[in-house]
């Protein structure tokens, strides 16, 4: 049996970008492009202030030992469907991948469902890359079902 990990959540601080980058950087399935390199700070930087302004955005950092080792961002909407369903978006889940198997992911998607409760959400959502076999029976074990198709499409973005 694995040695329980204390792992501590919060919401995350401009201080932790670094690390955060690093954790979607080192991710071979997620196809985002994210990168470390120095000329892409600014953009990163610039979409943490914006999901720190948010009302509806929430941004949390698992940190073990002060280094963060986790992420997950959350986004609250309210759906005309399900006649004013509000709903949590669960999107950009990581743990550090040292840090895999020790129980830290299951913790932080209970801190998003702690969240969820205390504002009274009826419906938590996420989506996986169809890759991920291993994290669709990771959640699946907490509870959630498989119960849509997703779908995509990356359009250019209008200032290029």
């Amino acid at each position: 049996m694995t040695a329980e990990i204390d792992v501590t959540f919060r919401q995350a601080t401009i201080e932790d970008l670094p690390a955060l980058i690093a954790l979607f950087a080192d991710d071979p399935i997620g196809g985002h492009g994210d990168t470390t390199d120095s000329s892409a700070l600014p953009l990163y930087a610039s979409a943490f202030v914006a999901i720190e302004a948010s009302p509806n955005d929430l941004l949390f950092v698992g940190v073990v030992s002060d280094e963060v080792v986790a992420t997950a961002q959350v986004t609250f909407i309210t759906s005309l469907t399900g006649r004013g369903t509000k709903r949590m978006v669960i999107e950009a889940v990581q743990t550090r991948s040292d840090m895999r198997g020790k129980g830290i992911g299951a913790k932080l998607i209970q801190h998003c469902l702690d969240v969820a409760r205390e504002r009274d959400i009826a419906l938590v959502q996420l989506t996986s890359n169809a890759k991920r076999q291993d994290a669709h029976r990771f959640y699946e074990r907490l509870g959630f079902e498989k119960s849509h198709s997703g779908f995509k499409m990356r359009l250019a973005p209008a200032s290029t």
